[in-house]
């Protein structure tokens, strides 16, 4: 068992009034939701790709935002974490976590470039 550097619930109207729960391991990000039947979804760190925030104007109100997660991942390549508080300082912290993941892995990501720029 993996520990646990994060946790949070989505939030609405800046409130954990959700069961939607999001965790961030050492080596993964899991998404739980649901009351009566449950629904859990992983994604392993070394398979994300980049990383990226969004605050609208209702979320950036209450004081939340939404952290977009694109992936290789077959079943979740693109996941969003939406309405957690401190949306920036969770960026950051899951940016770095991947990098130790990708860095314990040995993974490499490759650039796509565009044959047709010029230099």
């Amino acid at each position: 068992m993996s520990k646990i550097l994060w946790q949070d619930k989505r939030r609405r109207f800046g409130l954990p009034l959700s069961f939607t729960r999001y965790e961030l391991h050492e080596d993964r990000f899991t998404c739980r939701r649901g009351l009566l039947s449950l629904h859990e979804e992983d994604i392993p760190l070394y398979r994300v790709m980049d990383v990226e925030m969004q605050i609208p104007l209702g979320q950036r109100l209450f004081g939340t935002g939404t952290i977009l997660i694109y992936s290789s991942d077959k079943t979740a390549a693109n996941f969003a974490i939406k309405a957690i508080k401190n949306p920036q300082a969770v960026k950051e912290m899951i940016y770095e976590v991947v990098e130790k993941a990708k860095a314990a892995r040995r993974v490499r990501t490759a650039e796509v470039l565009d044959d047709d720029l010029e230099m």
